[in-house]
């Protein structure tokens, strides 16, 4: 995020940034060793126990067919495979290890830590799109939901009417979720003084506590408890049935399988390797409704629909891949939703909070809120990388210039900052359905890279005119009178956090100057990502209202792919509604209405 100080101040809050997504080297670096809470349910095992042949080419285990198959056990994956096990049996495969003994990953205060690992069994993959802005992915069994700030809220009545879905079967879907993992937050006061200004400013009336997307001010859920320990997707697979239910962690699937002597392509399995490199082939059983079903996630998703045959015929053509259907849809359209942010520094101690109260404006500019800083005084001296605070320094060179000497330096300095330093929170103002598209490429044919991604953020000038009004918000809100008691605001100084944000935040993108002078340039310069990113398989160009993919039989896309716009301010209890909904709406459809589910 974002992070900016005023007058001599400034090189102290340069050190925030270790929010920021991610990092190159780190001290504490998450542990996915054995653990004997790692696979906290039986059904949960590594991918080298799915065979016991020593084999370096594909093997089908005889006794395993599988109903569904579904690829990614992430936000939508894992209630979407606990939903359909309660009748049939299911494969659900996880490219990363599991969150259970994962402490960056269960515990508030490691937020950052999470996102800062970026080594090969970190629970967060790096990935810089083409725009020079740093995001991550999830690589974990949980997916997004263990790497997020935790806030929870529902998808608005008209975008549910939008998306076409059963207002009565999202109303049982929602519930579903929040019964075993979402908790009301532990209110403090920099949070109630993020309500009372937003309240002061105008962005009312006041909701209250409500899981439900209203205009005006509200608190929402968050999937944090009030020990500050996480509750992820992955604690829905709870619900499922054990005798049906199977899982594979650090399973990393190559590429789906398709027959295709007959008229339609028809998805048959898929190929993964496990964790020591060995192929394994998974097969659908023969029931006729039996189906491979794809929940990577925004990236996970289409790049795998293209490496398995299905995408725009010249880029497959181009990598050699055989051409199972032709359809310029996949990877296209993709929309990250903008995030600009100011740091506001506190001359008092803050208790740490993530995303716990929200402005939703109806100019479609959402206001959050988090604060404080959830490490010890160590944890300030770590080498956090040339991705986090050092790249910040050197953020306004040429990246030629970017060297690791200076890094070091920066390193060096870093050391001696106090701890008060890292006192004060971050207000982010996110623009909701931006015009501005990309996509996604194919860089190579490995699986385990990232594609090239393209957002293409502010291309459009409604997104820019949109960011400076919320930026006009957030400037109103750090004079109100109810921000004095932590910051004492002037006007010099506002300017001062605007023109010192430009100045430290943390992406590639060429810096201007004195920004506070055009806010557009300042919106343009100091985008970062929300990670809400979403498209790429979209209803009625790649997928069907069913999310079955247009063209090809017994394959499904159900995750945030399929999404035209970013669903309520925050989208993870949206996913995990969907993936309830969609199993549900298949249960029914093959059992009945009297099915229990």
């Amino acid at each position: 995020m974002a992070l900016v100080g005023g007058g001599d101040c400034a090189a102290l809050y340069l050190c925030l940034l270790v929010w920021i997504t991610t990092v190159l080297t780190f001290c504490q670096g998450s542990s996915q060793n054995e653990h004997p809470a790692q696979y906290r349910y039986p059904f949960i095992k590594p991918a080298s126990s799915y065979s016991s042949v020593p084999s370096s080419a594909a093997w089908v285990n005889p006794a395993a067919s599988y109903d569904y198959i579904i690829v990614g056990g992430g936000t939508a994956g894992c209630p979407l495979a606990a939903t359909l096990s309660r009748n049939y049996s299911v494969l659900l495969l996880e490219r990363g290890g599991t969150p259970f003994a994962n402490s960056n990953v269960s515990f508030m205060q490691n937020f950052h830590i999470t996102l800062a690992d970026i080594s090969e069994k970190s629970a967060s993959q790096m990935f810089i799109s083409t725009d020079g802005v740093f995001n991550s992915r999830a690589r974990v069994l949980g997916g997004g939901t263990c790497i997020n700030a935790g806030f929870y809220t529902r998808a608005s009545a008209s975008e549910i009417e939008k998306a076409g879905w059963d207002a009565e079967l999202v109303n049982e879907s929602y519930p579903w979720v929040e019964d075993q993992i979402v908790h009301r937050p532990d209110f403090g006061p920099w949070q109630r003084a993020i309500r009372d200004s937003l309240l002061d400013i105008g962005i009312s009336p006041f909701n209250g506590f409500t899981y439900d997307h209203l205009y005006g001010t509200k608190v929402g859920g968050t999937i944090f408890d009030r020990f500050g320990r996480r509750h992820t997707a992955a604690e829905l697979l709870a619900s499922g049935n054990p005798d049906k239910l199977h899982v594979l962690v650090h399973a990393t699937v190559q590429k789906i399988e398709f027959d295709t002597t007959g008229k339609r392509p028809k998805a048959v399995g898929v190929i993964f390797k496990d964790e020591n490199g060995k192929t394994h082939r998974a097969v659908l059983s023969k029931r006729p409704r039996s189906e491979v079903m794809v929940s990577s996630g925004a990236i996970g998703s289409p790049h795998l629909l293209l490496i398995s045959g299905i995408g725009p015929k010249a880029q497959l053509e181009k990598f050699n891949i055989p051409v199972v259907l032709d359809n310029e849809f996949v990877g296209q359209n993709m929309t990250d939703n903008p995030l600009n942010t100011i740091f506001v520094p506190s001359k008092t101690p803050v208790n740490q909070s993530l995303i716990q109260t929200v402005g939703i404006t109806k100019l479609g500019v959402y206001i959050e809120a988090s604060s404080g800083y959830g490490q010890s005084k160590d944890s300030i001296h770590c080498d956090h990388g040339i991705a986090s605070a050092e790249i910040g320094q050197l953020s306004t060179i040429p990246p030629k210039q970017r060297t690791h000497a200076a890094i070091h330096e920066f390193k060096k300095r870093k050391r001696n900052l106090p701890r008060e330093a890292f006192q004060g929170g971050f207000i982010l103002e996110k623009i909701s359905r931006p015009l501005s598209t990309g996509g996604i490429k194919l860089a190579n044919t490995n699986i385990d890279e990232n594609p090239s991604v393209t957002f293409n953020y502010f291309s459009h000038p409604a997104d820019v005119a949109r960011c400076v009004e919320g930026i006009r918000i957030v400037e109103k809100l750090v004079r109100s009178k109810h921000f004095t008691n932590y910051t004492q605001l002037d006007e010099e100084m506002v300017e001062n956090l605007i023109n010192m944000s430009v100045e430290a935040n943390v992406n590639l993108i060429p810096r201007h100057t004195n920004d506070t002078k055009s806010l557009e340039q300042f919106c343009k310069d100091t985008v970062i990502t929300i990670w809400h990113y979403h498209g790429g398989c979209h209803v009625g160009k790649v997928v069907n209202p069913d999310y079955k993919v247009i063209g090809v039989d017994r394959l499904r896309v159900v995750d945030g792919s399929t999404f035209f716009d970013s669903p309520g301010t925050n989208p993870q209890a949206t996913v995990m509604m969907l993936g309830r909904y969609v199993g549900v709406k298949i249960l029914r459809e093959r059992l009945g209405e009297a099915a229990g589910v």
